[in-house]
């Protein structure tokens, strides 16, 4: 049995960029996983090829979605990893890599992505996510990223960070990738960690937008922009509400800061032990005042 199902008619692409987020590993707020649905509306994405589920998915920890319908069984949704395939704006072909990590093989899923990257031209591979940092809503999100490649690392300008950290499928692919002469760069959004639990849509705009920017595509962020801005007014009438808690907003903006000129920030992104409590205790208010309006 074939570990990859095409759909349909097979369209023939000229050197198209995979971009990757596979669901499972870090995706703080899921800005990542919203990026992702902005690129697949953005490029009027359509499913090229599924992953097949037996091989990949072990169903006691991923099961199927039942839809009930006044006792009748209508259909059942298996979650696999699937491919789908878009342009940008310039006729650009875009192949995007999501859904869930697999469970199992992760060696012959590695394999099977290769052996289609090498089918179809792909040359560069790019994989995204998001995680938790002590930043302020007020900032804009950091970019970090990380490659087997000195050379792919040497040409993006992005936060490159040192740590010993359990690894995802992205990364196993990355490896994948460049063995087989393809272009490999992962990169991540910082999320503030008081909002990590909500959308995040200012780290998904900042995702595209890096996206755009090093694989060299054009497509329309717009309504990402929009929801970050309103999102941003709306964090921060919560928090001028309260005067304590803006002056905490104020001093997690001054340690980032000096974290920042001074090079303190370590791998993990923590600046001083103190930006943890000031952090959870927005968390805390921000919760109970969305809370409130949700009542």
């Amino acid at each position: 049995m074939d570990a990859l199902r095409h759909v349909g008619d097979r369209p023939v692409l000229d050197k198209p960029v995979l971009i990757t987020m596979l669901s499972g590993w870090i995706d703080a707020s899921g800005a990542a996983n919203a990026a992702i649905d902005a690129l697949k509306k953005a490029t009027n994405a359509t499913l090229l090829a599924t992953f097949d589920a037996d091989t990949f998915i072990d169903y006691r920890a991923r099961r199927p979605i039942m839809e009930l319908r006044e006792g009748l069984n209508s259909r059942l949704r298996w979650s696999v990893p699937e491919l789908h395939h878009g342009t940008d704006a310039n006729g650009r072909d875009i192949v995007i890599l999501s859904g869930p990590e697999p469970d199992t093989a992760w060696e012959l899923f590695v394999e099977t992505v290769c052996g289609f990257c090498a089918d179809n031209g792909v040359e560069r591979a790019f994989a995204i996510g998001a995680y938790p940092f002590a930043t302020p809503h007020t900032r804009p999100p950091q970019l970090s990223c990380h490659s087997p490649s000195p050379h792919v690392l040497a040409e993006v300008p992005f936060l490159k960070n040192s740590a010993d950290v359990p690894a995802g499928m992205s990364a196993v692919l990355e490896h994948g990738l460049t063995e087989h002469g393809i272009s490999a760069l992962s990169l991540w959004a910082q999320v503030p960690h008081y909002v990590a639990a909500m959308s995040y849509p200012a780290a998904a705009a900042a995702l595209v937008s890096a996206v755009q920017m090093v694989a060299g595509l054009v497509v329309d962020v717009s309504d990402l922009v929009s929801e970050a801005q309103q999102q941003r007014e709306r964090i921060d009438q919560l928090v001028s509400a309260n005067p304590e808690h803006l002056e905490m907003v104020r001093q997690l903006e001054r340690m980032f800061d000096d974290a920042v000129k001074t090079g303190q920030v370590d791998a993990r992104g923590e600046t001083p032990a103190s930006g943890d409590a000031i952090a959870a205790e927005i968390e805390r208010f921000l919760r109970e005042e969305m809370g409130r309006d949700n009542k």
